[in-house]
């Protein structure tokens, strides 16, 4: 059995489609949220929906029971590391066998905050006798939803890194990686990997919200607005964000904006075997949300 933590996430939720797929091989799935109303497993999917908190050692024993292989994802923010951990151990004790973690992409020469948050878990992986893959992916095409609604006014949309580049990475590409592992039979090749995953080519915020214009069409680029990173820190405080979290995404925004997250990785194409999807490709599937109709994938 598979257990998935993270079920209700942007990862975690292409995870869980894509093993209860009908072309996928047949295998049990639970996955453990801290509210099942929050979750509707996809149409026609049998999946074991349980109750489970990081913070609560019975709920963990409880949803590890039978479980051989975990997908391991925990919100971010600096509980990471304390909910690795205890995932960690609650699994060795229960006598999983296989780990595939999803973690974050490491900048050469530092250490980011988020990747700080990530790394008790990596070593309690990597010290444990359980097999373990790492997932190590930039950040996420899909971010660019928070965009949808500006782009639909036609207004401009709000860059905190100026004309920094990252490679982002369709979240499928992540999710089939997790699942290529996941499925994987012992002595595969995907044990002891950390997979670096990044998409095809680096793209700043301006150049990503052009590619968006371009697929709506003729004059359908709004543009970009530089926001200060104190006006940005202010926006999250009002969001009611912590300072722990604040202070790393204003750390990811620096970096970003220097050019130190201008990195390419060979991860999806180590891991399946082919490259990594465009941005404009998931753009394409998605346009839908950038039009305001009913079209496209998710």
């Amino acid at each position: 059995m598979i257990l998935l933590t993270g079920a209700t996430g942007t990862i975690g939720g292409h995870v869980l489609r894509l093993l209860t797929a009908g072309d996928t091989p047949s295998v049990p799935v639970r996955a453990m949220v801290r509210d099942p109303s929050r979750l509707t497993p996809p149409p026609g999917a049998h999946v074991d929906v349980v109750r489970g908190d990081f913070d609560e050692p019975g709920s963990l024993r409880e949803a590890l029971e039978g479980v051989t292989d975990l997908f391991l994802a925990t919100v971010a923010g600096p509980a990471v590391a304390a909910h690795d951990t205890a995932a960690v151990e609650a699994a060795e004790a229960a006598g999983v066998r296989r780990v595939v973690k999803l973690s974050a992409i490491r900048v050469p020469g530092v250490l980011p905050r988020v990747a700080e948050w990530h790394a008790p878990g990596e070593r309690a992986l990597r010290e444990s006798g359980m097999a373990w893959t790492l997932l190590q992916p930039a950040g996420f095409a899909s971010n660019s939803l928070q965009w949808a609604g500006a782009v639909r006014a036609g207004n401009p949309v709000p860059n905190t890194t100026g004309t920094g580049r990252q490679a982002v990475i369709d979240p499928r590409d992540v999710a089939e990686a997790a699942v290529a592992a996941l499925l994987s039979p012992r002595g595969s090749g995907h044990e002891g990997r950390s997979y670096v995953l990044t998409g095809p080519e680096p793209l700043s915020v301006p150049e990503q919200v052009a590619r968006i214009g371009r697929l709506l069409g003729p004059g359908r680029d709004p543009g970009c607005v530089d926001v200060p990173p104190a006006a940005a820190a202010g926006a999250m405080r009002g969001a009611g964000m912590s300072e722990e979290f604040v202070g790393a995404a204003l750390e990811g925004m620096e970096m970003l904006g220097d050019g130190r997250g201008e990195i390419l990785g060979e991860g999806v194409r180590e891991a399946l075997g082919r490259p990594a999807r465009p941005f404009d490709t998931w753009v394409r599937d998605h346009l839908d949300a950038f039009t305001g109709s009913r079209t496209g994938q998710r």
